[in-house]
């Protein structure tokens, strides 16, 4: 028991904890995305209650969000605590390197530190008012029960200028965060060859755009939208 307590508190089991809470959130990401997508739909917000409500009365989906929760938590904690351990060594008249990197890679911390402010905005306006019941029900056509309506605060939220540009500047940070993090995350588990990771990087770097772009089109649109009546 010792050796593992050892090992996931070294700097390879640090960063092995890093990888794998990584890759199981970028698992994640594109099904959220799935969801958010209803909210376009032009039915007062009946398609993304309905999505709501699923997502958080199925069985499955409630034990995996509590992983989920638990995997969010981990991730930040570890990487708070590889920033300041890197920013420390850096600090030492030792450390030299001369190695080139990215601009995602040489501020993995910072951009951690601007997703842990988004993370609590978000779960405050919409997770934490869902769950601690301060949301209308709506009952709808076909249910024998009623529906929280989370479509209203995500609307006030969507037709606020100014939400709507800190929500796109954080899918930025979290393209720059995922654009080094997805190579990063195969590279450490030791998934390096001369033949695959070109791929593993094309495809880190597609993902990376892609998915942050559609979070951050669905806001703005959410919002042109509201403006054109």
């Amino acid at each position: 028991m010792n050796w593992i307590l050892k090992f996931f508190t070294s700097s390879i089991g640090q960063k092995l904890i890093m990888s794998l809470t990584g890759l199981f959130l970028i698992t994640f990401l594109p099904v959220h995305l799935a969801g958010n997508v209803q909210l376009l739909f032009s039915d007062g917000g009946e398609a993304f209650n309905k999505y709501a409500y699923f997502m958080t009365n199925n069985s499955f989906i409630k034990f995996t969000s509590y992983g989920l929760y638990a995997f969010i938590l981990l991730h930040m904690l570890q990487g708070i605590v590889i920033w300041l351990t890197n920013k420390s060594a850096k600090g030492s008249k030792y450390a030299v390197s001369n190695v080139q990197t990215s601009f995602a890679s040489r501020n993995m911390g910072p951009l951690g530190m601007i997703l842990l402010v988004f993370l609590v905005v978000h779960m405050g306006q919409f997770w934490f008012k869902m769950k601690v019941g301060w949301l209308a029900n709506i009952q709808y056509e076909g249910y024998d029960h009623a529906v929280k309506n989370l479509y209203t605060p995500v609307e006030a939220a969507f037709t606020n200028p100014l939400f709507v540009i800190f929500y796109v500047a954080c899918m930025v940070a979290i393209g720059l965060h995922l654009s080094h993090g997805f190579q990063s995350a195969f590279q450490t588990l030791g998934l390096n060859h001369k033949k695959y990771t070109p791929i593993i990087k094309g495809l880190g770097l597609a993902y990376s755009i892609i998915i942050p772009l559609g979070f951050a089109a669905i806001p703005v649109i959410f919002f042109i939208k509201n403006m054109m009546g």
